[in-house]
């Protein structure tokens, strides 16, 4: 089977070629993956704003998905994420895909976001699924922060999700309060990485809902607490290269205490046998190297390039999902698993 897979969830415009064989012992062949990027536009506002994330969209999908199909190459199912996301950005991608179904002939499948990051893990062929299962999923990302017991495929529970600012969001926030620039993630991880040596300042923020007995996060009280902090400082020590890098590892540690704390003590409640990591946030280095030094079992986590939004994951999902009839396909931006 060759899938077509186009996801515009948010501000990236992804068009993917996957070619997918077998039930039992899937595996799939990425034939072609792009990604149009629109951090240069929405860089100078420190955020995204839909209205013009889907013009980008409008302008770019149909551009991304010429120079990604190729000739003679015959698709038999589209995939398109359909929710959750920015429903403005979700429209351009649902629309487009469902014309394309039309006019083509072509069996299309409506994807969720995020079960889609939780099955981009299973590019590589897996051996035997019951060594897997129970599985607890940790999805981080700009927009979401979420632990799901999953069953198996297509079985998922919700126990635990942000009350406020997701993970990523929350890298966002402090990089854009420190000068950083967007997006804050990877900025905040690097200037992180190069703290070395005796600390100065005493930064010590704090770790919210750590201790609660339940798996939800928060992470506005964690950014609100940066903000006090840096505005105490003289100007002449908050622009320090030193008070930035201390800042950034303390933050960038606080996030990862609590997202690994509550990941494991919910791991071993539920008695899983595997941990799932995925979205952009799974891309941070520290993050993973934490997680595998404290979860000694199976630890499942995407390549670098799969943890961010990109048409891969799309269509593997789209592969274990069922095709419905296209006037059927709406974009839903609160979307649940």
């Amino acid at each position: 089977m060759i899938i077509l897979a186009i996801e515009t969830s948010c501000d990236d415009t992804c068009v993917a070629i996957v070619e997918a064989k077998g039930q039992k012992r899937p595996r799939f062949k990425v034939l072609s993956n792009m990604i149009s990027s629109q951090i240069e536009v929405h860089k100078k506002y420190g955020g995204v704003y839909p209205f013009l994330a889907k013009r980008e969209h409008q302008k770019n999908l149909p551009l991304v998905v010429s120079r990604t199909l190729k000739k003679n190459l015959k698709i038999d199912l589209i995939a398109v994420t359909n929710g959750p996301g920015l429903e403005p950005c979700l429209w351009v991608g649902v629309n487009f895909a469902k014309t394309f179904a039309y006019s083509q002939n072509i069996p299309i499948t409506p994807v969720n976001h995020i079960e889609a990051h939780i099955l981009v893990n299973f590019q590589f062929p897996i051996s035997n699924f019951q060594n897997i299962f129970p599985a607890m999923a940790l999805i981080v990302s700009g927009g979401h922060t979420q632990l799901i017991l999953v069953k198996e495929i297509g079985k998922y529970k919700i126990i635990g999700e942000t009350r406020d600012d997701a993970a990523g969001e929350c890298f966002d926030k402090v990089a854009k309060i420190l000068g950083l620039g967007y997006p804050g993630g990877p900025i905040v991880s690097k200037k992180a990485s190069q703290n070395k040596g005796a600390r100065f300042f005493d930064i010590k923020l704090p770790r919210p809902m750590i201790n609660q007995k339940n798996y939800d996060f928060s992470f506005s009280g964690l950014k609100t607490a940066v903000l006090y902090n840096y505005k105490k400082e003289k100007p002449k020590k908050r622009k320090s290269k030193k008070y930035i890098q201390e800042m950034c590892q303390e933050t960038q540690q606080a996030i990862i205490d609590v997202l690994i704390k509550k990941t494991l003590r919910a791991a071993r409640e539920y008695r899983v046998k595997t941990i799932i990591l995925g979205g952009g946030v799974s891309a941070n280095q520290e993050l993973r190297k934490q997680f595998k030094s404290q979860w000694k079992n199976r630890l499942l986590v995407p390549d670098k390039k799969l943890s961010t939004d990109n048409a891969v994951m799309t269509a593997i999902a789209g592969y274990f999902g069922k095709p419905k009839d296209w006037p059927k396909i709406k974009a839903d931006a609160n979307l649940r698993i």
